[in-house]
């Protein structure tokens, strides 16, 4: 994955780039770092319409959460070069989880063109609620809501996390819980085809995914969001593509660095 990805940018990207099976997997592979999941930071390129528009950054630690353990994640978005001085993005979105990656809480510091907004989450499951609080900074208005929790729900961050433990192979399809504090709904995740992806990093190998939240399901944007993960015990998610209609198009998240301890 998160706006979007909500952060808007966030949740996007790819284009896929097929490699002849002859290339082996790079030495910078996935298969040389610990198995999922684990602390992590990985660095991403991002790309619009084949245009570079900008930088990502994900980290994942572990947290202690009271008395149960969970993990805390940060997404930085920011744009560059042209696309900045078109329509300037600095997001960053913050997610706090308890095992098994259940979301607790959300926010989001968001700086789009002249757009500034401030998303707080909150997920109460003793109280079986969620709490959406979501101020715009420059027109000064809150807006509210809340919704019913089932059980363990993730946001779009979380659900990602979620799929790296999952391990499905291509042709198979599961349901996942999300939520984005307003509304909690299920969505379907395809494990599509095994892909072979080059980036700056090397070339992997991939399952291609493709998680059916946005056309009114999650999200009310008409869009395709489809995400690579290697095909060994890291699962790592090397490219991430979000195909919207116009005018936006196509924006990608490609994989550049990936640092573990």
């Amino acid at each position: 994955m998160p706006g979007l990805f909500p952060p808007r940018l966030t949740c996007a990207c790819l284009t896929f780039l097929a490699m002849p099976a002859a290339h082996s997997q790079s030495k910078f592979a996935a298969s040389d770092s610990p198995a999922f999941p684990s602390p992590e930071t990985l660095s991403y390129s991002v790309e619009w319409r084949l245009i570079y528009a900008g930088d990502a950054r994900l980290t994942l630690e572990p947290a202690k959460l009271f008395d149960r353990s969970g993990w805390t994640s940060k997404l930085e978005v920011q744009s560059s070069g042209l696309v900045s001085k078109l329509y300037k993005i600095v997001d960053t979105y913050q997610v706090a989880m308890e095992d098994p990656f259940c979301t607790t809480s959300t926010s989001l510091d968001a700086m789009e063109g002249k757009r500034r907004r401030d998303v707080k989450v909150t997920y109460d499951y003793s109280r079986k609620k969620s709490s959406y609080v979501e101020r715009d900074l420059v027109k000064n208005s809150v807006k509210t809501a809340e919704a019913d929790l089932p059980g363990c729900v993730a946001d779009i961050l979380t659900g990602l996390y979620k799929l790296r433990t999952l391990r499905l192979e291509p042709g198979q399809n599961t349901q996942a819980v999300l939520s984005d504090g307003k509304k909690v709904v299920s969505a379907r995740v395809e494990a599509q085809e095994r892909e072979q992806i080059r980036t700056k990093m090397g070339t992997f190998n991939t399952v291609r995914y493709e998680a059916f939240v946005f056309n009114g399901v999650l999200f009310a944007r008409k869009a395709e969001l489809q995400v690579w993960l290697t095909d060994d015990a890291r699962s790592l998610p090397v490219q991430i593509r979000a195909r919207m209609s116009f005018p936006v198009g196509s924006i990608t998240f490609m994989l550049d660095k990936d640092e573990h301890p």
